[in-house]
C-alpha cells in the first residue's frame, strides 16, 4: 500500500473531544504501521475538514481513509463524496463511531479514549483489507403506493399524482377519510372538518392518475428502491361500486337494521350490516360487514337485500382478491388508533354512559352524528355540566409515557363548543400544551368564556346517590375536589393502529419503543425509512395534528418525487457474494435471507444484488462458509476484532 492510510478524527465541538482525547488518539494512531497520516479536526463534516482530506488524498497518495466521528448513518455518505471528489474508491473508507459508542454514553474520559482508541484501531486495521467496489444501476418505475387513506394518505396522493405520476392508494376500510372525517371542527380555527376534507376526497376519486383500492392491504412488499414489488390483497365488498347508486334501499331492507354498531360514530349509533359507511364517503357505495351480515356467518338469511337492489349492485357470492402491482416508492399513512379507555377502569368508560370518548363526542357534537349536533346524555337528557379529564393513556407510565400532542388543543376546542350551547364546563389537566399556531391565543379565549380549569390528575368518576361525580386534586390551591357533573368526555391519546408490527414487519421498517414507525433520523431524515425508498407522513410515525401531517404528507411526497423522477437508481455493493465451488445449495441462506434475496437456482444459491441489503443473515448462517458480504469478509471483520482487542490487551 503505497500511499498509505490516512486517519482523520473529529472534535464535533465539544460532543467528542469534551470526553474523548482526540489529539492523543491522533498522535497514537499516527505511529501505526500503514498510517501516513494522521489528523484531529474540529468539524471533519464542514466544507473546510472535507477539503483537508480530499488535499492528503491526492498528495499524499492515500489508498484508504478512517475518520472517527459520529454514527455512519449521519454522514458516511458525506465522506464517501469526499472520497470520490478526491479521485478515490468511497468504499476504501471505514468509520469509527466514538460518539454515539463512546463520547455520549460515559464521562469518564479515561474510560472514553481507552475505547475510542480501540475502535479506531480496529478501523485501521480494518481499512486495509478493504476492496473498491462498484455501484450498480438500475432504471426507476415511476409509479407510487399510498398506504392509507386518512388525510395524510390523501395529501400525499394528490401531490405524486399533481406531478403526473400514477399512484395506487390502498385503504383497509370500506371509505377514505380516515378520523378527520369523523371530527366536528378543527383546532384553533373551528373549520368545517367535512367541509374541508371531502373536497380533497372527491378530488382524489375524479383523478385518473389515482387508484383507489378500499377493503385492501399490503400483504408484501419485496424488490429495493426505485423497483419494488408490491401484492395488495383485497377483502370482497359484496357490492360492485360501478353499479351501487347508494340509494340506501338495501341498507332499510337489511334484516339487521338498525342493529350493529356503527363505526363512523364511535359506537354510539346503529347500522345494518350493509351499510354506506357515511354521507360522503369515497366511493359513495355500500359495503357488507361480513362479521355481522348474516347470510354470509349462517347462510339463514333471506338476502333481502339483494332484492331490494333495483341496479343489481349486491353480489354475496363475491370473493376477494390479490394484485401485484410495480411501485418506485412506498408511502406508509396508516395513521393512528384511539387509546381504549375502558383501561383506565377507575374513570367508568365502559360502566356509565354519561361517560364518552373524545372521538365519540366528536360525533355527538357533529351535525351529521347520532343526535344532529344536540348534545344530549345517552338517555337523551340535556346535560347542565360536563367535566373533561385530560390526559388518559398519555403521559402515564401505566400506559403511554409519551404526550400525544392533540389531546389538550381538541378537548379544549370541545370545551368551547359545549360552553357556547351554555353548558358549565371543567377541565381536569396536567399541563395545557397549546404549541401550535394560534392555539395558545385559543386556549385563552377559552378560559375567558368561563370553562374552569383545574389543574391535576383526576382520581376517580364514580356514581355517587345517583349523581355522577369527578373526584381530584387542584394542585394550584392543594385540596381536593369533588365536582358532580352529569358528562364525562375522556381526552382519549392516540396510539399506533391496529396492524402496526405486522405491517411492519412486511415492509420492512423498525418500530421504535413507543410502537409507532420510526424514521430514519429523527431531524434529518423525518419522513424517511432505514429502507430506502419507504417514506411515513402522518400519525403513523408518531402523534400529530392536521396541519403537522399534511405538512409531512407534503414532505414525504417531495421526496418520493425526487426518486421517481431519477432516470435510474443507484443499488450499493455492500451485497452477499456466493462462493460456488463451496456451495452445497442447502438452502440455508434462502429461507433465512429477511429481503428474499437469495433463491436456490441450478443447486447454487443464486444472489439478485439488488434486493440484497448486506445484513449479512446469510453469511452468518452457511455452514460452509460459501456466502459472504462485500466489505464484511472474515478477514476484515477479523482485522478489526484484532485491532481492537489489541488495545485492550495493552
Amino acid at each position: 500500500m503505497a500511499g498509505g492510510i490516512g486517519f482523520y478524527i473529529c472534535d464535533c465541538g465539544t460532543n467528542i473531544a469534551g470526553v474523548v482525547d482526540c489529539a492523543g488518539i491522533a498522535g497514537r494512531a499516527g505511529e501505526q504501521p500503514g498510517v501516513r497520516v494522521a489528523r484531529r479536526y474540529p468539524y471533519l463534516c464542514s466544507d473546510p475538514g472535507q477539503e483537508m482530506i480530499r488535499r492528503d488524498i491526492e498528495e499524499l497518495a492515500l489508498e484508504r481513509v478512517v475518520v472517527a466521528a459520529c454514527s455512519p448513518r449521519m454522514h458516511e455518505h458525506t465522506f464517501r463524496r469526499t472520497l470520490t471528489d478526491a479521485g478515490l474508491n468511497p468504499f476504501l473508507l471505514e468509520i469509527a463511531n466514538v460518539r454515539e459508542q463512546c463520547s455520549w454514553v460515559t464521562d469518564e474520559r479515561g474510560a472514553a479514549t481507552e475505547k475510542a482508541w480501540a475502535l479506531a484501531m480496529g478501523a485501521i486495521r480494518r481499512a486495509t483489507y478493504l476492496e473498491p467496489l462498484v455501484t450498480s444501476s438500475f432504471p426507476v418505475t415511476d409509479t407510487a403506493l399510498v398506504i392509507g387513506g386518512g388525510i395524510a394518505g390523501i395529501h400525499t396522493a394528490l401531490a405524486i399524482a399533481g406531478a403526473h405520476k400514477k399512484v395506487y392508494m390502498v385503504e383497509r376500510g370500506p371509505s377514505i377519510g380516515g378520523h378527520m372525517a369523523m371530527l366536528d371542527k378543527t383546532f384553533p380555527t373551528l373549520d368545517c372538518s367535512a367541509c374541508i376534507l371531502t373536497p380533497k376526497m372527491v378530488e382524489a376519486s375524479r383523478s385518473g392518475l389515482i387508484e383507489t383500492m378500499t377493503l385492501s392491504e399490503v400483504t408484501s412488499l419485496s424488490g429495493f428502491k426505485g423497483n419494488f414489488k408490491a401484492v395488495i390483497k383485497t377483502a370482497p365488498r359484496y357490492v360492485d361500486i360501478d353499479r351501487c347508486t347508494a340509494c340506501g334501499d338495501c341498507v332499510r331492507e337489511c334484516a339487521l337494521a338498525g342493529r350493529v354498531p356503527g363505526e363512523f360514530d364511535a359506537g354510539l349509533s346503529k347500522r345494518s350490516a350493509i351499510h354506506i359507511p357515511f354521507p360522503q364517503a369515497v366511493p359513495l357505495a355500500a359495503a357488507v360487514d361480513p362479521a355481522s351480515c348474516l347470510y354470509l356467518n349462517k347462510g339463514k338469511c333471506k338476502q333481502q337485500c339483494v332484492e331490494a337492489c333495483g341496479p343489481g349492485a349486491i353480489d354475496l357470492e363475491q370473493e376477494g382478491h390479490e394484485t401485484e402491482v410495480e411501485v418506485g416508492a412506498v408511502v406508509v399513512a396508516t395513521g393512528f388508533d384511539l387509546y381504549d379507555c375502558s383501561l383506565v377502569p377507575r374513570l367508568g368508560y365502559g360502566r356509565y354512559p354519561e361517560v364518552l370518548d373524545a372521538l365519540q363526542f366528536e360525533r355527538v357534537l357533529s351535525a351529521s352524528g347520532p343526535t344532529g349536533g344536540q348534545i344530549v346524555t345517552p338517555a337523551g337528557e340535556e346535560p347542565e355540566r360536563i367535566a373533561f379529564v385530560h390526559c388518559v393513556g398519555s403521559r402515564d407510565e401505566s400506559a403511554n409515557e409519551y404526550c400525544s400532542r392533540v389531546c389538550c388543543m381538541y378537548t379544549i376546542k370541545q370545551a368551547h363548543l359545549a360552553r357556547e350551547k351554555g353548558l358549565e364546563v371543567y377541565e381536569f389537566y396536567i399541563d395545557a400544551n397549546a404549541f401550535g399556531r394560534g392555539c395558545q391565543e385559543f386556549y385563552r379565549r377559552v378560559r375567558e368564556e368561563g370553562v374552569y380549569f383545574i389543574r391535576g390528575r383526576c382520581a376517580d368518576v364514580a356514581r355517587l346517590g345517583g349523581e355522577l361525580r369527578v373526584f381530584a386534586e387542584d394542585t394550584l390551591l392543594s385540596r381536593r375536589v369533588e365536582i358532580p357533573v352529569d358528562m364525562v368526555v375522556l381526552a382519549a391519546g392516540l396510539i399506533p393502529p391496529a396492524g402496526t408490527p405486522e405491517l411492519a414487519s412486511t415492509l420492512g421498517i423498525p418500530i421504535g419503543a413507543d410502537g409507532f414507525l420510526m424514521e430514519a433520523h429523527p431531524k434529518l431524515r423525518p419522513v424517511e425509512t432505514v429502507r430506502e425508498g419507504v417514506f411515513l407522513a402522518g400519525c403513523c410515525q408518531g402523534p400529530k395534528d392536521i396541519p403537522d401531517t399534511v405538512a409531512q404528507a407534503g414532505s414525504a411526497a417531495a421526496c418520493a418525487l425526487a426518486l421517481l423522477n431519477s432516470e435510474r437508481v443507484e443499488v450499493e455493493p455492500l451485497t452477499a457474494r456466493v462462493i460456488e465451488e463451496l456451495c452445497t445449495g442447502c438452502g440455508s441462506c434462502e429461507t433465512t435471507c429477511p429481503s428474499g434475496a437469495i433463491k436456490i437456482s441450478d443447486g447454487i444459491a443464486v444472489v439478485t444484488a439488488a434486493e440484497c441489503g448486506g445484513c449479512g443473515v446469510c453469511a452468518a448462517g452457511c455452514v460452509r462458509g460459501a456466502v459472504t458480504v462485500a466489505n464484511s469478509t472474515d478477514e476484515q471483520v477479523l482485522a478489526n476484532i484484532e485491532g481492537i482487542l489489541e488495545v485492550g490487551h495493552g
